[in-house]
């Protein structure tokens, strides 16, 4: 067997990198309480750690956080200080003082080498952001660079090198899935009303794919009509069906059918794909039991076969709300099919891993390319983050584009996402996740942002408990399945979600390249926020409930709970991020 090296491991890609992300260690332990630096003076900080010290250069953000210059790290030992690009030396250096066990730092270490290795990937791939301008949706998920709170944000543990070069969204690789029969004993298919299995198949499957499928069966002697049909990530099928559903792939239960013949290339979440060769075919999201961003990816059982049942409610409340429906026009790309399969004895057991709980099954998405106006263009909300090699932000890109003034293009953006958001959680006390990656802006063919599209939310929609009349009567399904928490906590899905896992990176990098100052961006979100309350006055009273402008937010720390809470043991639920105190909400009286 030969060795291969992958070709953007060099010297030059691994140190740019490592810049990058120390530079985002010191900023984001900092943001979390976890480091206290000494204020130097004109902007610079140091971190003092038993025998060593990290200095560098840093702004303060709204939120009091930190945005960190790469370039401005020096690591002092001894009285002599050098240039500093190496987040593994500070996590050994740091470990102690941050109350780190020996196992965490060591997964840690592990896991952020993975992440280096992938975004050296992207520094040797990566593109102009004018030619990511031009790139499809589908095409742009490729380019992204990741979690931007999380520092391990692409660790995937579980993948292997070839793994990664294979399946990760930066490897840009279309594949064509493998599919499997499932035994209805083991298998359940839920749908939208209407939506057979038998018509989504006819529609995602060509007559040539199901007639070899159904020859697969009859040649084994198994009625096709007892099975479920699904599709399978090929390094699910290898790491988890064979070797963990053994019996009952020995039984004939869980039959491999070969590959289809669309290709698919994965999106940013790495286990949702998109169908390159008929895009009007659905997204599939698979179960991938890596460990990725503080959870494993797989598909919870209880979300995914309440999934069409919830999207069918949440479209109903757009479809029947004139504001929705006529002037935000919001696209919910909706999840209208799903298959779950047990594990006959894993998910039995009384505090299993929640990993266990989620191994198999798929969910089909509405794809976005059937819901777009002529000439509308779609990128996610977290690709505004991106900066290319030559430092040129992406938002600037498109702002410059659209031929507007920064300020105006920046009241579009908020005009586009805003609306839809607080239609929901006033109105309807239903209140999404609206991160980077699930929020999708819709942009006219001028590059000006013009509407909102959401994805994934199913998995992140949460509900008030207390003072909506209009969640009197859910549907038993959607009841049982959503989460009802009080009117305080939901609002911090907008606050944290969006303000501050995304805004807060949005804001400098705005008054860096367009020169609107961070105060300025937060007055017009702030506007527009207002000019909702007073398009719909009769509300007032919800605006008081779920307050966007309250004095402090509370401070989620997603670090802090892989480095302290957490950390990477197996635990028989999902992790929840850690609350540590507050930050001042710069929407408050501004």
């Amino acid at each position: 067997m030969s060795l291969s090296v992958p070709t953007e491991l060099t010297a030059h890609h691994w140190d740019r990198a490592g810049r990058r992300l120390l530079a985002k260690t010191l900023g984001e332990l900092s943001y979390e309480l976890l480091l206290d630096p000494v204020d130097l003076g004109e902007g610079r900080y140091r971190v003092d750690l038993p025998d060593v010290s990290y200095t560098f250069t840093a702004r303060r953000g709204a939120f009091t956080d930190w945005r960190v210059d790469p370039d401005s790290i020096v690591r002092g030992v001894d009285g002599r200080e050098n240039p500093a690009s190496d987040p593994l030396r500070f996590f050994l250096d740091a470990s102690e003082s941050l109350g780190m066990s020996g196992d965490t730092t060591g997964h840690l270490l592990r896991e952020l080498s993975a992440t280096l290795a992938a975004d050296a990937k992207l520094d040797a791939t990566g593109v102009s952001s004018a030619e990511l301008a031009d790139l499809s949706y589908v095409e742009l998920e490729g380019h992204q660079s990741g979690h931007p709170w999380l520092i391990p944000n692409k660790g995937r543990m579980g993948f292997s090198a070839a793994d990664a070069a294979t399946y990760a969204p930066e490897s840009r690789n279309r594949h064509r899935l493998p599919w499997m029969a499932v035994h209805h004993t083991l298998a359940d298919y839920r749908a939208v009303a209407g939506l057979t299995d038998e018509t989504l198949i006819a529609g995602e499957l060509d007559d040539a794919d199901r007639a070899r499928f159904t020859q697969v069966l009859t040649d084994r002697g198994l009625d096709p009509a007892d099975y479920v049909w699904v599709p399978v990530h090929p390094w699910q099928w290898d790491e988890i069906v064979v070797p963990v559903f053994a019996p009952d792939v020995a039984a004939k239960r869980i039959v491999a059918l070969g590959e289809a013949a669309d290709r698919y290339v994965a999106q940013q979440s790495i286990r949702t794909f998109a169908n390159v060769d008929n895009p009007r075919r659905h997204y599939v999201k698979l179960p991938l039991s890596i460990l990725n961003t503080l959870v494993w990816r797989g598909l919870p059982t209880e979300r995914t076969v309440a999934a069409p049942a919830v999207t069918s409610w949440v479209l109903s409340i757009a479809e029947n709300d004139e504001f929705l429906r006529d002037e935000a026009r919001a696209v919910l790309l909706g999840e209208v099919a799903s298959v779950t399969v047990r594990h006959r004895m894993l998910e039995e057991i009384e505090g299993v891993p929640y990993q266990y709980k989620e191994l198999l099954g798929a969910i089909w998405r509405e794809p976005l390319s059937g819901k777009l106006d002529p000439g509308e263009k779609a990128r996610t909300l977290a690709s505004l983050l991106h900066v290319d090699a030559d430092g040129r932000a992406f938002v600037a890109e498109l702002a410059e584009r659209s031929g507007l003034d920064a300020e105006v293009w920046l009241e579009k953006l908020f005009g586009a996402l805003m609306p839809g958001l607080l239609r929901f959680l006033y109105q309807y006390g239903v209140v999404f996740s609206p991160h980077g990656e699930n929020t999708i802006v819709l942009f006219d063919d001028h590059d000006v942002p013009t509407r909102l599209a959401v994805k994934d939310f199913v998995d992140d929609v949460n509900i008030s408990g207390t003072g909506i009349p209009e969640l009197a009567d859910l549907p038993p399904e959607v009841d049982a399945a959503l989460l009802r928490e009080p009117p305080e906590f939901l609002r911090q899905f907008i606050q944290t979600g969006l303000f501050v896992g995304h805004f807060r990176y949005l804001a400098p990098l705005v008054e860096e390249q367009l020169g609107v100052p961070e105060e300025t961006f937060w007055s017009l979100l702030r506007d527009e926020i207002l000019a909702h309350h007073k398009r719909f006055p009769e509300l007032s009273e919800r605006f008081a409930m779920f307050d966007l402008f309250t004095a402090e937010i509370e401070r989620l720390c997603l670090n802090r709970n892989r480095l302290l809470l957490d950390a990477y043991r197996d635990r028989p639920e999902r992790p929840h991020a850690a609350v540590h105190g507050t930050v001042p909400n710069p929407l408050h009286g501004s």
